[in-house]
């Protein structure tokens, strides 16, 4: 497929968008985020020609910027600050100190079990949550069937709830 603006232009209009949320949940940091998105989408044009469909080109993207923000947060030795929203974005209309305490406290804990998963966990959940990705999409991501990405999915779940009872959180 040779480059088209106009599809080019479809893709950055589509993808920007959960590629940085992507990104920016892998690096933890924005500059990061943006820079990484940024360079993913130049490197699609030198591709460009490789991909049969517009789709293929979404796929590649996603596991390009993925395995960027992977590796940009193994070198900078910063901790990843995974679902760092998740509480916020449930409970939108709390904003007195101490729902802000709560949320930033319930924000950590999160974050600390997660890290407690093995990254094939860490990485599904990221691409579902975050990615907005359905399961056969994520499958194409990571190079498994869309059977392996439920299993995943579910184990990831199951996990990250077994982390939060660890820590002392009460999952219900």
């Amino acid at each position: 497929m040779s480059v088209d603006s106009s599809q080019f232009n479809d893709l950055y209009s589509a993808m920007y968008v959960p590629l940085f949320r992507i990104v920016k949940r892998i690096t933890g940091n924005e500059d990061a985020a943006e820079e990484i998105v940024q360079d993913t989408f130049i490197k699609v044009l030198d591709y460009w020609s490789k991909f049969e469909t517009t789709d293929d080109a979404r796929y590649w993207l996603i596991r390009v910027a993925q395995n960027a923000a992977i590796n940009w947060a193994k070198r900078s030795s910063k901790e990843h600050k995974l679902y760092q929203r998740v509480y916020s974005e449930q409970h939108v209309g709390m904003d007195g100190p101490e729902q802000t305490h709560l949320k930033t406290e319930t924000e950590q804990l999160v974050q600390n079990a997660l890290q407690m998963l093995p990254e094939k966990f860490k990485r599904v959940l990221i691409l579902k949550e975050y990615g907005e990705l359905d399961y056969k999409e994520i499958g194409k991501v990571l190079g498994i069937t869309e059977g392996n990405v439920k299993v995943r999915v579910f184990r990831a779940r199951e996990a990250l709830a077994k982390a939060l009872e660890e820590l002392g959180y009460e999952v219900s």
